[in-house]
């Protein structure tokens, strides 16, 4: 059994973090254009807060949390959340290396941001081109609810503009739900 840990990213862990993402893009083209600055791209300006896990001492896998201004949002989307106005929070740059797939990192790294965004009072949101499969079926089996679906201004690996597909986690909709 692998022993594994999921844990804040530090400044030190960027260069391992690029290392992984070099083997995502590699292996599953994400993201689709491989940014000019990797550590940049891996820290946005709206990032609250990064985790990464840990297999012995690899890093093989990653996750943000970014603040994001609803006003910003596709309208269903904002309508979905309840909040026409104000901060959400919402997963960004997630992806787990090829070797390090098959053991729950993914479920466990969106468990920590889940938890986070909860602690924070935001409802937390996510957005998935439509290629992304396996992760639309992570989310899905994780029981994020798909709200709104929109063309994107950046181009797929086909050269169209992207499909987007826009989720909110099963604790935003269970306080959606609640009427909180």
């Amino acid at each position: 059994m692998t022993t594994s840990l999921i844990r804040p990213r530090s400044s030190e862990d960027l260069c391992a973090c690029v290392d992984a993402l070099a083997a995502v893009h590699t292996s599953d083209g994400y993201p689709v254009n491989w940014p000019s600055d990797p550590q940049g791209w891996l820290t946005p300006l709206d990032l609250v807060q990064a985790w990464v896990a840990v297999e012995g001492s690899d890093i093989v896998g990653h996750i943000g949390l970014s603040s994001i201004d609803v006003a910003t949002f596709e309208p269903p989307l904002a309508l979905a959340l309840g909040t026409p106005i104000g901060v959400v929070g919402s997963i960004t740059r997630l992806f787990v290396a090829p070797r390090g797939r098959g053991h729950g990192h993914a479920t466990h790294l969106l468990d920590v941001v889940r938890r986070e965004a909860s602690d924070l009072g935001l409802p937390l949101t996510l957005n998935v081109s439509d290629d992304g499969h396996a992760a639309i079926a992570l989310y899905e089996r994780a029981g994020w609810q798909r709200v709104a679906s929109a063309r994107a201004d950046w181009l797929n690996a086909a050269g169209e503009n992207a499909l987007v597909h826009y989720y909110v986690s099963p604790d935003s909709t269970q306080r959606l739900n609640q009427g909180a």
